[in-house]
């Protein structure tokens, strides 16, 4: 492909080298197993979630809202450590990334919609500090996906112009505000289909 080379990668964690932090499918396997009201759990969880993830309530308070504002018979911390343990590997993903870094000598940023204790875990648990070089994280920046500042404070923090930059992400919103702002961006479908892309950008690894 013509045009400036790629000297730094941002990136998605959840959807992209690991799963979802705390989706969907999750929230319901939890109230399955702590046997919890879903659809109450649920509509609670999206009135304050957007919250937890800027960095402006703690996991506890968020859990206060959504779980515990009731007696329980388990602990916050019970719910917490079955929180943590839904968040699961993309091996491929993960070694991808590290070999493109390696090859290009590439600056990786994780640009991440996530809560600050559940990125915390993350990070430490898959060892994501080895490969990427800054988390630009909502709870960190305060700033939230598809807000275009976190875009913003990543390029700042980077030092990099957008032209340099591409953007690996599962959610095609996120990657049309990026390419607004002039980041190249490929939408993460799966690891034969961004190898592919990654190709076109002068990324190949064959």
């Amino acid at each position: 492909m013509t045009g400036p080379s790629i000297t730094t990668l941002f990136l998605d964690i959840g959807g992209v080298l690991l799963t979802n932090g705390w989706d969907h499918g999750m929230r319901k396997l939890a109230a399955e197993t702590y046997n919890l009201d879903y659809e109450e759990m649920n509509e609670r969880h999206h009135l304050t979630f957007d919250t937890y993830e800027e960095g402006k309530l703690s996991l506890d308070e968020y859990l206060n809202r959504v779980v515990f504002y009731e007696k329980r018979t388990f602990s916050s911390d019970d719910f917490k450590n079955f929180m943590f343990q839904q968040s699961k590997p993309f091996p491929e993903m993960i070694e991808l990334v590290r070999k493109l870094k390696s090859r290009y000598r590439l600056k990786v940023v994780a640009v991440s919609n996530e809560g600050r204790e559940l990125t915390t875990y993350r990070v430490e648990k898959f060892k994501l500090g080895d490969f990427i070089d800054f988390f630009v994280v909502s709870s960190f920046v305060h700033f939230r996906k598809p807000d275009a500042d976190i875009f913003r404070v990543a390029l700042d923090i980077a030092q990099v112009p957008p032209s340099q930059v591409l953007y690996l992400e599962d959610r095609a919103m996120f990657v049309e505000v990026a390419q607004m702002l002039g980041i190249k961006g490929i939408r993460h479908t799966g690891y034969d289909t961004t190898l592919a892309k990654l190709d076109s950008f002068g990324l190949a690894l064959k």
